[in-house]
């Protein structure tokens, strides 16, 4: 109970302190982190966590399902057409180009062998929108701008998990926890997908039934209840639950724009209070032991992750696109590590292989690192766009209404 009340405290100062954090460089993700930190053992002693937990891998798992399965509905399969490169640039050229790059500086500066280099690489590839919700949650940034790093961020997660498995089986002997062949593994990715698709279609087909209809104020329920159909029918088949939680959230919106609306609201608190929830429990394992773990060469991994691999590689993808240069420079930073990279990070080091803990504990820096980085950045890169937005002509600029929103 000691962590619920500390979860609470920590809630009631975000919220106090959020008009103030969507002004200035203040980031409550950061609260959050800071404050699990600071009551874990490493300093105040209020609650003992540690990696092998399982309060850590659930808290992770469930912050990362609910996360994507909001970000999925702010996809417009209609403009997703019209602009689908430059996401498949970034996926099929630029996610690769970071990992590779993450396993060459890992395996020369930290000394780990090649197989555990790439797979460090492969857990730090994925992205998350989360620690940079201000980019992608603002209106007045450019909308290809805020699609490309909401598709990239959502897919990437499903792309990364096969290579994250298979690496770890190739890394050396493990506990069994991780071990699943090719093809188990592709099974996994095609059950989620075809869950997440299949799920809401059934739902959104019973509610077309006039016996069948909910009252208003239960309508916000509907894609919650199947959210956690979704979850739990995911976890039993050992589907992917990431991907499937993407889809279901995309196909929600396309096919039943009426239960999004009704849902947002809702699904945005929710997937809020599991990104605390998850921060809080992830920052308790930040001890200043972890962070004497890491070598010279970890810590200067660490820097080359955040500021050239990531944005080379995305530089790089966007060659001859549409995009200005100020747009290329703020989708190659934010490329921020989060939940997915916890999630995969902790079967590093629960497979048990012969390198896990030295790649966790680079991994697990590497996350801390990225999150006081983007989340810290992210308003004030935002306000930017704003301050070109002010200065456009006044045809030019969205209502009141629509900026509101």
């Amino acid at each position: 109970m000691v962590l619920v009340a500390v979860f609470g405290v920590a809630l009631l100062i975000a919220v106090l302190l959020s008009g103030l954090a969507a002004r200035t460089v203040l980031s409550t993700s950061l609260l959050f982190l800071l404050g699990g930190a600071l009551v874990s053992d490493g300093f105040l002693g209020l609650i003992h966590i540690t990696a092998e937990s399982e309060i850590v891998g659930v808290t992770a798992d469930l912050a990362l399902f609910a996360v994507l399965f909001t970000d999925g509905m702010h996809v417009s399969f209609p403009k997703l057409r019209e602009n689908w490169k430059n996401p498949a640039r970034a996926l099929g050229l630029g996610m690769p180009l970071a990992m590779v790059g993450m396993a060459l500086v890992t395996h020369y500066l930290v000394g780990l062998d090649w197989t555990t280099s790439f797979l460090v690489g492969a857990v730090l590839a994925p992205t998350d929108p989360v620690f940079a919700s201000a980019i992608v949650g603002r209106k007045e940034v450019p909308p290809k701008l805020r699609q490309l790093l909401n598709v990239e961020s959502g897919i990437n997660d499903g792309l990364a998990l096969p290579v994250v498995l298979l690496l770890i089986a190739a890394a050396g002997p493990t506990s069994g926890q991780a071990e699943a062949s090719p093809g188990m593994i592709g099974l996994e990715l095609a059950l989620g997908l075809v869950f997440g698709i299949v799920l809401p279609l059934a739902v959104t087909a019973l509610v077309r039934f006039r016996l069948l209809t909910a009252e208003p104020k239960l309508q916000p329920l509907l894609p919650l209840a199947t959210g956690i159909i979704l979850y739990g029918l995911c976890h039993l088949t050992h589907a992917n639950p990431y991907l499937a939680a993407f889809a279901a959230g995309a196909v929600f919106t396309a096919v039943s724009p009426e239960a999004k609306a009704a849902f947002e609201p809702l699904g945005e608190a929710l997937a809020e209070l599991a990104k605390f929830a998850g921060l809080l429990v992830f920052g308790a394992l930040l001890t200043p032991q972890l962070f004497g773990d890491l070598s010279l060469g970890g810590y200067v991994t660490v820097v080359l992750a955040i500021v050239l691999i990531r944005p080379a590689s995305l530089l790089l993808s966007l060659i001859g696109t549409g995009f200005e240069r100020r747009q290329k420079l703020v989708a190659a930073w934010f490329g921020p590590k989060g939940f997915a990279s916890v999630v995969y990070g902790l079967l590093v080091l629960q497979a048990g292989i012969p390198q896990g803990e030295q790649a966790y504990t680079l991994i697990a820096v590497c996350i801390a690192f990225s999150i006081i980085a983007h989340s810290s950045t992210d308003v004030p890169i935002a306000r930017l766009f704003h301050v070109d937005e002010d200065t456009a002509p006044a045809t030019q600029r969205p209502t009141p209404v629509e900026h509101a929103r």
